[in-house]
């Protein structure tokens, strides 16, 4: 590798491809992020002010929109800048910096939603067993070891593509530092590290979803023993939002990385990469918690209190 220039910089190519769309686009993904990032701010929010959301459910789905928005803030800004840019390079440091924290941060995600379905099936399985089972100091237990599990198994293929070499071409065709289109562009031998993510991804997205479709079997066996028929509605009806968020979460994942080898193709795995970062952490605060009727409650009483605060928003003379 003596006579080799090794490459120090990369260039993103994004949607550069579609000049005319540059400025539209910015807009778009711009308020879609700008709700995402106050949506799930809303969430965290009302979840830590009022008492009646002080549950390992609301617990859970508060750390849920945590990481959403985090995700898609490792990803969302420097696409936006690089819309607006036409210097779109990134140095190998600053791209397995945010390759990082997008893996590690989606593992955690996932892991969270696991535990959220063990926490239905425990509910709705073993209600007589729930406070004890699920307490405070076990919930914030499962979640420190969500983010330790998270980060720790991001940290070994990510010091091997350190140790790669990089000698030309620098254009990764993808909006973020993806795997595979990194690896794609490696002078080294890369098949070790390909075997490597293809494991992590089987381990991290396929071995949840079995552990989600396991207690959702289990949930549906129970409900369906239940004897009214508005029960077994109100139980399915806790379950709906989590399955809903499961299916677009995991469903754009395994086609993007359960997948071995690194020849897919770029432009599909953009579009559908969008929306694992950018429509599905807008979408999941109105799918698993802004249509709960407990946290319309509080945000309609809320509402109230505000408005008997304000004299001016009841159209009162202000004193």
């Amino acid at each position: 590798m003596s006579n080799v220039s090794v490459v120090q910089e990369f260039v993103l190519l994004g949607f550069s491809h579609r000049h005319e769309f540059q400025i539209l686009l910015f807009a778009f993904i711009l308020l879609i992020y700008v709700l995402t990032v106050l949506g799930n701010l809303a969430i965290i929010t009302l979840t830590c002010l009022d008492s009646r959301l002080h549950s390992p459910m609301y617990f859970f789905l508060c750390n849920s929109s945590l990481m959403e928005m985090l995700v898609t803030s490792t990803v969302v800004p420097r696409m936006l800048a690089d819309l607006l840019s036409s210097h779109k390079t990134m140095t190998l440091a600053e791209c397995l910096t945010q390759s990082f924290f997008y893996f590690s941060l989606g593992s955690i995600n996932f892991l969270i939603l696991t535990v959220m379905a063990f926490d239905r099936y425990v509910a709705i399985c073993r209600p007589l067993h729930y406070a004890t089972i699920m307490s405070g100091p076990v919930c914030v237990k499962l979640v420190l070891v969500c983010w330790v599990v998270g980060f720790l198994s991001i940290i070994s293929p990510t010091l091997q593509k350190t140790q790669l070499w990089f000698c030309g071409p620098n254009v990764i065709d993808h909006y973020f530092c993806d795997s595979a289109p990194l690896l794609k562009l490696s002078c080294s031998d890369t098949h070790h590290i390909e075997r490597m993510d293809f494991f992590l991804s089987l381990l991290s997205v396929l071995a949840t979803m079995l552990l989600i479709v396991v207690s959702y079997v289990l949930i549906v066996a129970a409900v369906l023993h239940i004897p009214s028929s508005s029960g077994r509605q109100k139980a399915f009806s806790t379950c709906a939002s989590h399955l809903t968020v499961v299916v677009l979460g995991y469903g754009s994942t395994i086609f993007i990385y359960v997948r071995p080898g690194k020849g897919h193709s770029t432009q599909l795995n953009k579009v559908v990469a969008l929306m694992t970062a950018v429509v599905t952490p807008f979408l999941n605060p109105f799918i698993l918690t802004f249509r709960n009727e407990k946290v319309k409650e509080v945000i309609e009483g809320m509402s109230t209190r505000i408005l008997l605060r304000d004299p001016a928003a009841r159209g009162a003379p202000a004193k």
